[in-house]
């Protein structure tokens, strides 16, 4: 069973119109499956026309994945965007900043590292250290 990781918590997965690979004709009613070794460049023309783009992790100490979230969200990517694989809490402040809106994780990993352990990370917008400087400032 699929997991999606949200500010709020634990959720079951809504998007229902299914996945489509890299290098498909792409359909702007299926969802994008990213390998984490692919360009944000690459993507530039169909970027308006996609809902949700899924970014796959296929470890959680490879961090490939947050540079690409970053560089979609820098190329003007406003659609969902997901993290997908075996990720960890801790990770999440990180995933959110650079740009992701939720995480996708199995029922395993949500055994091993619970609701609680997420949302113990939701306040990732007050305790950036950027925004702390700039109250300073």
């Amino acid at each position: 069973m699929t997991i999606i990781v949200t500010d709020t918590g634990f959720h079951t997965d809504d998007w229902r119109a299914g996945w489509q690979d890299w290098g498909e004709c792409l359909s702007p009613d299926k969802g994008l499956d990213l390998p984490n070794t692919l360009t944000a460049d690459r993507l530039q023309n169909v970027l308006p026309e996609l809902a949700i783009i899924r970014i796959a992790f296929p470890r959680f100490d490879d961090g490939r994945g947050f540079t690409l979230a970053r560089d979609l969200r820098l190329a003007g990517y406003r659609g969902r965007l997901r993290a997908c694989g075996p990720l960890l809490a801790d990770q999440y402040t990180m995933l959110r900043r650079c740009g992701f809106d939720e995480v996708e994780i199995d029922q395993s990993l949500a055994l091993r590292q619970p609701v609680e352990d997420w949302k113990f990370r939701t306040g990732w917008r007050e305790y950036d250290y950027q925004n702390r400087l700039r109250k300073a400032g």
